[in-house]
């Protein structure tokens, strides 16, 4: 490339899933720019294992992985920071620690759960992160029985702004570790969820089969109501109360908070409003990747770090081809793939524009997820 495109900067808002994907694709396609991510840490951590840290599979430390040695390789500046707002229709980042300007801005800080709930202290948010999934473990560690609440629910103004399948996981996970220490006997396990049929964006075999599991795993469902309130001691919906001695609960997402004072277009749910390419609307020159943005796609398109990567894909094919003179916009697929992992076994949902299915629980499944942790995280350590 011409010095002109050398000194082209480029800006990354979060480390995580998507961001480093874009990256990595930025790097493949040849693009030399300088690259410059900002995140309060250079660490990585692996969202979709914390399901293991309370059977102990998994301690905090492993699913942590620092990122000095990928930022090295692929020639990224890590500017420490926090987002305070985005500015001069996405040119510059205000931080904690200092201004950065672009040329190109991509967001990839993720989302941010929805804490509006009375009460939500009174419940655990599983996938916050390792001290979260910590206190699960040291919680049922101390129990002698009693009951675990299990639910999610999402954003009422933009219902496709859930994460429900951890919570799945979570629940299988919890039944089949209670199995195998001889105390299952000893506890009451009760899935609750606003919608009658949970987990719809899987498909309707996932959801069949995920409610049949539960059926044949004595787990009890509340489902159809709308929940009021967590209390100490108790979960209320509008169809009644939950007697729980544990509350695990996910809530729905919504955009990070620093957009509130930025100069970008918002969906109704709060997230930048971007097109099939992850173009932010009404700026030039900033995309957004991952769980920060709203979409346009099938209503069951997922928040899930598979997305991210594809729209990362996407995002650095379209750059690549700017620096190139050639304007084309790449659009990103959507395809959703899923194992809910049942700590022995797992579930294989798959779904795209074309096909869906969900092939029953295999120990084959497992497996595969743990393989599948190590050969991501591989790139990164």
């Amino acid at each position: 490339m011409d010095r002109k495109r050398i000194m082209i900067r480029i800006t990354i808002l979060g480390s995580g899933f998507g961001a480093l994907t874009t990256v990595r694709q930025l790097r493949k396609r040849g693009v030399d720019a300088d690259i410059t991510i900002i995140s309060p840490t250079n660490e990585l951590l692996y969202y979709p294992s914390l399901i293991w840290v309370p059977a102990g599979l998994r301690h905090g430390d492993d699913l942590k992985v620092s990122l000095s040695n990928f930022f090295r390789q692929h020639k990224v500046i890590w500017h420490k920071g926090a987002v305070q707002r985005v500015v001069e229709g996405g040119r510059l980042v205000e931080t904690d620690t200092g201004d950065v300007s672009n040329d190109i801005l991509i967001v990839a800080s993720g989302g941010r759960y929805i804490r509006k709930l009375p009460g939500i202290e009174n419940a655990v948010i599983p996938c916050e992160g390792v001290l979260a999934a910590e206190i699960i473990r040291d919680r049922l560690a101390q129990m002698q029985g009693g009951t675990i609440a299990i639910g999610f629910a999402t954003n009422p103004n933009e219902l496709g702004a859930v994460r429900g399948g951890p919570m799945f996981e979570f629940l299988f996970g919890l039944d089949t570790l209670l199995r195998r220490q001889g105390r299952r006997h000893k506890f009451k396990l009760v899935f609750f969820n606003p919608s009658t049929e949970p987990g719809q964006r899987l498909g309707p075999k996932a959801v069949s089969g995920l409610l049949k599991q539960m059926t044949s795993r004595q787990i009890e469902t509340r489902l159809g109501h709308k929940m009021v309130r967590i209390e100490p001691g108790k979960v209320v919906t509008e169809g009644g109360e939950i007697p729980a001695d544990l509350v695990l609960f996910m809530p729905g997402l919504t955009g990070p908070a620093w957009l509130e004072g930025s100069e970008l277009s918002l969906s109704a749910g709060g997230f930048i409003q971007a097109d099939a390419a992850c173009r932010a609307e009404g700026v030039s020159q900033v995309y957004v990747v991952g769980d920060a943005g709203s979409y346009p796609g099938p209503d069951w398109m997922a928040k899930q770090a598979h997305q991210a990567d594809l729209q990362a894909e996407a995002v650095a094919h379209t750059i690549k081809d700017a620096l190139q003179g050639q304007h084309t916009a790449h659009d990103f697929k959507s395809e959703l793939i899923c194992i809910v992992d049942t700590l022995d076994a797992g579930i294989l949902v798959f779904r795209d524009t074309r096909r869906n299915f969900a092939l029953p629980r295999l120990g084959l499944f497992h497996w595969m997820k743990v393989q599948f942790e190590a050969q991501y995280l591989k790139a990164y350590r």
